[in-house]
């Protein structure tokens, strides 16, 4: 049999819907709060910073939600992408089980951030708005968002992390290249920006604080709209349609994950991959393990406390009930710059809560092992990002050649990694340090956690 194994789908196969899935769970997840009066929010307090078919698409208890047949247009630009099965690897690995790569890095941006880049643009140009605003860490989702508003005619002006801006100049390029204006963050555009840079001109960012900058723009201009990359659920069901498009290509390669396995920072990429397997769980229609891998250096799930926080570090968001290491928590600047996000998104919190998703964290030099060892028998060199879901599989992988079980493993490769080799040039030059978050801090930074 041939090493190359590759599933893909025909235009009409494609989904036609997002999957929602709010409806299906056993409780309803906590409502984001006023940060004011901390009582719930209602569609008014959210437009001055989406349009309204974004808002109700956060709200809604529809299970599915129709794709515009303008999104399907530019989506058809490289969706459906393909499950692979990794024989190679798993040659390498001597293991009897089937890993599953589902590859999101054919899009035009490099990863899975179009899927939802695409409709916020659609919808907001929809509405009229001139200009979007947003923050970004790595650079994917500002590359992303930058594609998408070219697609529809408007501007994007974009935050990215400092720590990144400085590590990874071709992503800033590229988002160039799409028509985005990038700002280091913090940056001397806003006033937010100004006053920490004034407290520490080498302050590295985050992306609590990339959001408040870009919040501060977007909430002074009725022509300007924010879009968020991760985090809210109408970000997590547009990225649904990794796991319907899965669903469909497993059953072709007539097999059913035993173990579901993906990288979290925000966590739309975890959400998008494993919410329709969730479902079919839910159902009874099949039994997977489902894991959310995270940095060891920014550990929300496992190490963060489910309360209300703000979503940005100058407490400009509402308040959302989420796996929080605290809202002016300043991540390590370890190289995965997509996960150094302070929470972990409210469904996937919730969801983590009921028990039906497991958790775990990785440091980051195992990561880029399983990066490495990946590119040498797959040939893509993976980001930083979905290495730490690589790291898991191979572990599993490992396990069963020692017990001899054999075990489908499906896990999302969310991006390749040729934007990133100062990343992998620094493992190579044995740079790269591991950090363990340690939890005396994060009992420290619940000192400044709102009072709900």
């Amino acid at each position: 049999m041939s090493d190359t194994v590759r599933y893909t789908l025909s235009d009409e196969e494609m989904p036609t819907a997002w999957y929602n899935i709010v409806p299906d769970l056993p409780a309803p997840p906590p409502p984001p709060l006023h940060p004011g009066t901390h009582e719930p929010i209602g569609p008014d307090d959210l437009a001055p910073l989406f349009p309204m078919d974004l808002i109700m698409q956060e709200v809604s208890q529809d299970q599915y939600v129709d794709i515009p047949g303008e999104v399907l247009d530019v989506y058809r630009l490289w969706r459906a992408t393909p499950l692979h099965r990794a024989r190679r690897l798993e040659k390498a690995l001597g293991t009897p089980a089937k890993i599953y790569y589902k590859y999101e890095g054919v899009s035009p941006a490099g990863s899975h951030k179009p899927n939802t880049a695409v409709p916020q643009a659609y919808y907001n140009a929809k509405a009229g708005v001139k200009k979007l605003t947003t923050e970004t860490g790595a650079g994917q989702w500002g590359t992303a968002l930058s594609f998408a508003c070219a697609q529809f005619g408007i501007e994007c002006e974009i935050w990215q992390v400092r720590a990144s801006y400085d590590q990874k100049p071709y992503r800033r390029a590229m988002m160039e290249a799409f028509g985005g204006t990038v700002h280091p963050s913090p940056s001397d555009v806003t006033n937010y920006g100004r006053q920490l840079l004034a407290e520490n001109p080498d302050n590295p960012g985050s992306l609590g604080i990339a959001i408040t900058e870009a919040v501060e723009v977007a909430a002074q201009d009725p022509n300007i709209r924010y879009a968020l990359g991760s985090v809210l659920n109408h970000v997590l069901m547009h990225q649904t349609v990794i796991g319907e498009e899965a669903i469909l290509q497993m059953a072709k390669a007539g097999d059913t994950p035993d173990l579901i396995v993906g990288c979290t920072g925000g966590g739309s990429n975890f959400a998008g991959l494993a919410f329709p397997f969730l479902r079919e769980k839910l159902a009874g229609r099949m039994n997977p393990i489902i894991r959310a891998v995270e940095p060891a250096s920014c550990p929300s799930l496992t190490k963060g406390v489910y309360t209300y926080d703000f979503g940005d570090t100058g407490g400009m968001t509402p308040l959302v009930k989420m796996h929080t290491l605290g809202h002016d928590f300043i991540p390590d600047p370890i190289h995965a710059g997509g996960l150094r996000y302070h929470g972990m998104a409210p469904l996937i919190s919730h969801i983590y809560d009921l028990g039906l998703i497991e958790a775990s964290s990785k440091p980051q030099s195992e990561c880029f092992a399983a990066g490495v060892q990946f590119a040498r028998t797959e040939g893509i060199v993976p980001a930083p990002e979905p290495t730490h879901a690589l790291a898991v599989a191979i572990e599993e992988a490992l396990a069963c050649k020692e017990s001899g079980e054999e075990k489908v493993i499906l896990t999302a490769l969310c991006g390749h990694g040729m934007l990133d080799m100062a990343a992998y040039t620094a493992y190579f030059e044995g740079q790269l340090e591991d950090y363990d978050y340690p939890e005396a801090k994060v009992a420290e930074a619940m000192a400044n956690i709102p009072q709900v």
